[in-house]
């Protein structure tokens, strides 16, 4: 601001005394050059007397000094000229104050040199044989006498330069000092401009809401701190750069990093694919959870974005420790894995016990009801084990994986195909929409998770009713979506229908074939991939499942 006063005065001052001096100096001249006029209108009046009363030898004996006296006869013809030879210059009829006096009996004009920077002032008078007598004279043009007086006037401008910048300091700095002085903290009208005073004022309303508003943040993150301080769970909030913002001790603890002074981000709490993975979901705007293995055990790590007017602004972040929920849920892998290897060779003997009975080794009136007993209960015995065994292959990693590339809607149209007559069974169309898909995965795990999606579809869709599977991708994701127009699945069961064994209803349940194991097989082949699987579902409007599977080229 001092800065601009004191331009502000020296622009000023600098203009003013530019514009003094160029008006004064125009008046001075305006006022020599109507002084130098009269002057010569009063010369050729009497030159033009004398030449009257004593004809050309008045001229050729008189000295007219810086004057230029000329007679010129009534044909415009030059017989007289004080500076030149009158046989040289050619006839003088067209110029102006000759016309001028030849018409009214006086006549003046003014000519100018531009590169002589002069002006020659011309004034004619007729005498009475008609002949002319005008007298000129030169003089300095407007430009040229400032030039005449430019060095006094640069010492004069340098002068009042030198005065306009002491004074313009000494002023500038004396208008800023009272607000320079101002106590952003305590503003007083007393001692500033009372155009301030409205300013000040608000301001001071101001810096009491502000104190009063960090005070109460203050006391809000204690409260906070001590709430997160006090959790056996980790938390971590990061905003939509993914820089941590808050965080407690336990999430460091957990992850088993170290807390650092200064900026950070999520990624550098852990270094794992599953942990990064899940992060970048969460920045995408989908909920994600992973589960990572660390010094300490496993943790479970649950990150959400933090939404606003659909624009992810951060991420909330939990850190929970299941290591003791997954030591039991090994567990009881392992229990199920050897109650199956157990189960299937009796199981598989009853199967051909009943094919002896289907063959007719038994009374024929037993035969029937015997065979078609032992095979239904049989073929659903082998399903749950078949299904157990693939779930728990899958637990444990040891499913027997041949990555090759696997074009999704081929396999979509193969499936619906195996599935022709169990769909014209109930009375349910399919349709298969979408592009040909290329993943590379194991094609016997991607034809299970597909399988078991649209038999779901067939088995719990209305009578009559379809469903569609469609296979898309976005940037780097394949995507495969089965819907159908079933009765829906209630909001309060969604979260749990991956669960094994869990059923929506019960009741219903027993009355279609199924091991209950067909949506925990599609969830841990999906993740078996890398993927992720949601459903979407309205009671009465049926269920979507999406399945996202990350499109990877085979390496080498």
């Amino acid at each position: 601001m001092t800065k601009k006063i004191f331009l502000s005065i020296i622009t000023v001052s600098f203009l003013a005394v530019t514009a003094a001096i160029i008006l004064l100096t125009g008046i001075s001249y305006k006022y020599n050059a109507a002084s130098a006029a009269d002057n010569l209108r009063q010369s050729c009046t009497m030159i033009s007397s004398a030449v009257e009363q004593s004809g050309g030898k008045y001229l050729d004996t008189t000295d007219f000094g810086a004057l230029r006296v000329t007679w010129i006869t009534k044909s415009g013809r030059v017989i007289f000229d004080s500076k030149q030879d009158p046989d040289r210059l050619d006839d003088h009829s067209d110029r102006q104050e000759i016309e001028e006096a030849m018409r009214a009996g006086e006549g003046e004009s003014e000519r100018y040199s531009d590169t002589l920077m002069t002006k020659t002032v011309n004034h004619a008078h007729r005498l009475s044989d008609g002949s002319v007598i005008r007298v000129s004279d030169v003089q300095s043009s407007f430009p040229a006498l400032l030039l005449k007086n430019l060095q006094p006037l640069a010492v004069m401008l340098t002068a009042l330069a030198l005065f306009s910048l002491a004074s313009a300091s000494i002023i500038s700095r004396h208008i800023v000092r009272p607000i320079n002085d101002i106590d952003l903290d305590h503003p007083k009208t007393e001692k500033s401009y009372k155009e301030l005073a409205p300013l000040l004022k608000k301001l001071r309303k101001q810096n009491g809401r502000v104190n009063k508003q960090m005070i109460e943040l203050k006391q809000s993150r204690e409260q906070f701190s001590l709430i997160t301080e006090s959790m056996s769970e980790g938390l971590i909030v990061a905003d939509q750069k993914s820089n941590i913002l808050t965080s407690n001790s336990s999430a460091y603890t957990l992850l088993g990093a170290e807390k650092n002074e200064g900026d950070h981000t999520v990624f550098s709490l852990c270094r794992t694919e599953q942990f990064r993975r899940c992060i970048q979901d969460a920045m995408g705007g989908r909920r994600a959870e992973c589960l990572i293995s660390t010094d300490g055990g496993e943790r479970k790590v649950i990150a959400s974005p933090a939404n606003s007017h659909d624009t992810v602004n951060g991420i909330v972040v939990f850190v929970l420790d299941v290591t003791e929920q997954q030591q039991l849920e090994t567990m009881r892998r392992e229990f199920t894995s050897n109650v199956s290897h157990e189960l299937k060779t009796p199981l598989t003997t009853i199967y051909g016990i009943s094919d002896m009975l289907a063959s007719g080794m038994v009374k024929p009136e037993d035969i029937s009801s015997l065979s078609n007993d032992i095979r239904n209960e049989a073929d659903r015995l082998i399903v749950l084990i078949n299904d157990i065994v693939s779930l728990s292959k899958l637990d444990e990693g040891t499913a027997p994986r041949q990555d090759e590339e696997v074009d999704l809607y081929d396999l979509a149209a193969d499936i619906i195909s195996r599935l022709k007559l169990s769909a014209e069974e109930k009375h349910v169309t399919a349709e298969l929409t979408g592009d040909h898909v290329t993943v590379f995965g194991s094609r016997t795990i991607l034809d299970e998770v597909i399988y078991n999606l649209c038999d779901n579809a067939i088995k719990y869709n209305n009578e009559g009713g379809s469903f569609t599977v469609k296979v898309s991708h976005i940037p780097m994701k394949a995507i495969v979506t089965v819907s159908d127009t079933g009765a829906g699945i209630p909001e309060k069961h969604l979260g749990r229908i991956f669960e094994r064994f869990y059923r929506v209803d019960k009741s219903r349940s027993r009355k279609i074939k199924g091991t209950g194991l067909g949506l925990s097989i599609v969830k841990h082949g999906v993740s078996y991939h890398g993927g992720t699987v949601r459903a979407e579902s309205a009671v009465g409007k049926g269920t979507t499942f999406t399945v996202e599977l990350p499109i990877e080229k085979r390496k080498g």
